[in-house]
């Protein structure tokens, strides 16, 4: 799995789990729809670590809790 995919299926599962939408997501956090979207679908082959931390801290969780989830252990890129 890419890192690329491993940030989608975290942003993914952290949406679900707290209860957001991608819209609400973009709008509280001041995030273009179109990076979401484009992170979300796994068009962007990199993302930027400001645009990880706007989106952890509109969810309400720090960089370190982002990052540690198993999902990471299976980055091979």
């Amino acid at each position: 799995m890419t890192l690329a995919e491993a940030v989608s299926k975290r942003i993914t599962a952290l949406l679900a789990e707290k209860n957001y939408t991608q819209y609400q997501l973009e709008k509280r956090g001041g995030i273009s729809r179109s990076t979401v979207s484009l992170i979300v679908a796994c068009k962007h082959k990199t993302v930027n670590l400001d645009t990880i931390y706007q989106i952890a801290a509109t969810l309400g969780i720090s960089l370190q809790e982002f990052f540690d989830d198993p999902i990471f252990d299976e980055v091979t890129d």
